[in-house]
């Protein structure tokens, strides 16, 4: 029996524990966002570490993650609308909606002109139904859509409510054959940079595909970047070399605290004394006369609980729906 070895290098020690917030991190591209969530964990001294929203590798941008305690709101974070900017290339389909798939079909798009752009760009705004990209993560008895067309499967998923507040058209360029990136022997392309304001789960390739296919010539996603997860923009966000530089500097890494991770996502209630003790109980208090989800904050400052108003007993009444400092 060999002797153990002894020359094996001491691992790294492990950082003090973040305290419980929010982090938001401008994502690299040809990161997964599970990549992501394995250097904050690593920068934050703890697992407990997850996100909120998947970013495709290739695309970049607002990724929002929760340190400790702050993962519980990343539930109602997910649900929040997002913005993105994009490019989408009229004239060529592929395998996956986006530039990392096989091109399947090309066309001559030069000839598409901006009241037929405009036209199709109207129709998919607003209340739309989508279907999602057949390389989504999106499960499909019990197994991820993406992997099922990888295995060699034909994958297609049943279109789904989704919201598009905005999908504003800035520019639209020939993109001419040798050029951009297009081979010297294809039909010539339409290359469009837009802004897209949405709801949770609509897919912007897929909004490239959709109009690429309205438009009789195909269309693709070349480039994504989300700037915008509900109230969480890309000018509060940190790259991860950032966040590794002051977590060096300061010895812990730096989030965004309960309270103000949760006035950037929801209504703020201001609660007395005895509203917060009882919430932090479980209880249920008075009704906050505000739709959806509301943050309940203590005299303090501090993020008790999210509550929901609803009727019980003849009252409307608020109840706790994630109580963040219980008793």
């Amino acid at each position: 029996m060999s002797a153990p070895r002894t020359d094996r290098p001491a691992p790294p020690p492990r950082r003090p524990t973040a305290p419980d917030g929010l982090l938001v991190v401008d994502k690299p591209a040809g990161w997964t966002s599970h990549d992501v969530v394995g250097r904050v964990r690593r920068l934050a001294g703890t697992r407990k570490v997850g996100h909120a929203g998947t970013l495709d590798p290739m695309a970049t941008g607002v990724l929002v993650l929760g340190v400790g305690r702050a993962t519980k709101l990343l539930t109602y974070v997910v649900g929040a609308d997002k913005e993105y900017r994009a490019t989408v290339r009229l004239g060529v389909t592929t395998t996956t909606d986006d530039a990392e798939g096989e091109v399947v079909a090309r066309a001559d798009a030069s000839g598409v002109v901006r009241a037929a752009l405009d036209a199709e760009v109207a129709r998919l705004t607003g209340d739309i139904l989508q279907a999602p990209s057949a390389v989504s993560a999106i499960k499909v008895d019990g197994k991820r859509a993406y992997a099922r067309v990888r295995a060699g499967e034909q994958v297609e998923l049943a279109a789904r409510p989704v919201t598009v507040s905005r999908f504003d058209v800035h520019d639209a360029r020939t993109v001419a054959p040798g050029t951009a990136g297009l081979p010297d022997d294809v039909p010539a392309a339409l290359d469009l940079d837009v802004t897209v304001v949405c709801s949770s789960g609509t897919y912007v390739r897929a909004l490239a595909r959709d109009l690429g296919a309205a438009l009789g010539v195909g269309g693709h996603l070349t480039a994504l970047r989300r700037t915008r997860v509900g109230g969480y923009a890309l000018e509060g966000a940190v790259t991860l070399e950032e966040a590794e530089a002051q977590a060096d500097r300061d010895e812990v890494l730096a989030t965004v605290p309960l309270a103000d991770a949760a006035r950037a996502t929801f209504p703020v209630r201001d609660l007395t004394d005895a509203e917060s003790v009882a919430l932090s109980y479980g209880q249920w208090v008075a009704a906050s006369g505000a739709a959806g989800t509301t943050a309940a904050m203590a005299p303090d400052g501090t993020l008790v609980a999210l509550v929901e108003d609803t009727r019980r007993g003849g009252a409307d009444l608020a109840r706790p729906v994630l109580v963040l400092a219980p008793a």
